[in-house]
């Protein structure tokens, strides 16, 4: 017999005590992980997108099929239409990734406009569903300065608030323009190894959880919802 428990409050109807089956799934994904890489800078020589240049190619080394996406053309967030075609091209991305990661610049203590329009683009619902719920997500960022981790912190709220899996480790990259050589290739050092210790991480923790990311941020609290009650609820578009 299972224990009783006093809890008038709780909706028996909709409460699940954990599933070890769901957790623990007999059949596992065999395909590589995908992973979708942003950065947030358009200069021509821009060390986020280098980094995320040199964090693509160790992702690849891993196993993984990578994809980056250049926000060049990306229009601002609602000055232009869904329809248009790089929000189409983002959305597309997103949906299709099982991990994602995001570059920035520190500017002026924060990360850059240009890499947070992409985030903005990228809805929190798509009807009654999430395209970055469960999903893993590593941040790093570069500094032209010394070291710095106001850009990696405000990402990681971001990746909170979309309901990632964002991993433990980090990578703040300081002197930029000191750590790339001419060819846009990243030099051996301690801020190298950081970024193979991040994306090492990172497919570990997207081989770990995508065959149950649905289940990880199953919620009680929606399961009491309907999906026109919940698409109402976290659409920005009827705020």
């Amino acid at each position: 017999m299972s224990p009783s428990y006093d809890l008038p409050a709780l909706d028996q109807d909709s409460f699940r005590p954990p599933d070890l089956e769901r957790l623990f799934p007999a059949e596992r994904s065999a395909h590589p992980p995908r992973i979708l890489l942003l950065y947030g800078s358009l200069r021509e020589r821009s060390y986020s997108r280098l980094l995320t240049e040199e964090a693509a190619r160790l992702l690849q080394a891993m196993g993984a099929e990578t994809r980056i996406f250049d926000p060049k053309d990306l229009p601002l967030p609602d000055g232009a239409p869904e329809e248009h075609p790089k929000v189409q091209e983002l959305r597309s991305l997103a949906q299709w990734s099982e991990g994602m990661v995001w570059t920035s610049p520190e500017r002026h203590g924060a990360m850059s406009g240009i890499l947070k329009s992409q985030i903005d683009w990228i809805p929190l619902a798509a009807g009654s569903v999430r395209p970055t719920q469960g999903k893993t997500l590593a941040v790093m960022q570069v500094s032209g300065g010394s070291q710095s981790f106001n850009a990696v912190n405000q990402l990681r709220v971001l990746g909170r608030w979309m309901r990632m899996l964002t991993i433990p480790n980090q990578s703040s990259v300081a002197k930029a323009f000191l750590e790339f050589e001419e060819d846009g290739r990243m030099k051996t050092s301690s801020y190298y190894e950081r970024v193979v210790d991040v994306m090492e991480e990172l497919v570990k923790f997207t081989l770990l959880t995508r065959d149950c990311a649905p289940y990880l941020v199953d919620r009680y609290s929606e399961r009491r919802e309907s999906a026109e009650e919940l698409s109402k609820r976290v659409n920005l578009r009827s705020i």
